[in-house]
């Protein structure tokens, strides 16, 4: 398979996002775990901290790239020379809005082609929202991130510490 980019907020990286890093890692060439960086959006972690926490979390992936961009994604995979997207998918919710998304990407270019890939069910319910709000109301969160980052997300709620 060709080179492929999984794009996202990651703000933080769950166990979900791992999920499908992990699965996607195993049918593609390289894979790029890619950072929206969206200036309309409030993120509780920095573009670093949420790359340091992607780093982290793939460090025995050799395939994996780290990045991060602004912008249209089209663009984006355009500059990076990558022709597949690959999103993953918790429910049929997530499926309306990728689906719309991703004929928007192919209207602008046809030669890229978006995989769709269903989250293991275990994590269905898993959002990078959700783990904010346990973090702030100082709930246990271990189980909802790959331990390579709980320290730093821990960090940024002093509930926790």
């Amino acid at each position: 398979m060709k080179k492929a980019v999984y794009p996202g907020s990651f703000d933080p990286i769950t166990k979900g996002h791992l999920d499908i890093i992990s699965r996607a890692y195993a049918i593609v060439d390289h894979l790029t775990v890619a950072i929206l960086e969206n200036p309309r959006k409030h993120s509780a972690f920095t573009i670093e901290e949420r790359l340091e926490m992607i780093r982290r979390c793939t460090k025995d992936y050799p395939k994996v790239e780290v990045d991060y961009f602004s912008g249209l994604l089209i663009d984006y995979v355009k500059r990076k020379g990558i022709s597949v997207i690959i999103k993953g998918l918790r429910a049929i919710s997530d499926f309306e809005f990728e689906f719309q998304m991703a004929l928007v990407n192919r209207k602008l270019n046809p030669d890229v082609e978006t995989l769709f890939m269903m989250t293991n069910s275990k994590y269905s319910y898993l959002s990078s929202s959700i783990v904010k709000e346990v973090a702030d109301f100082g709930g246990d969160f271990r189980k909802l991130v790959p331990k390579e980052v709980y320290q730093l997300i821990a960090n940024k709620f002093p509930q926790n510490e």
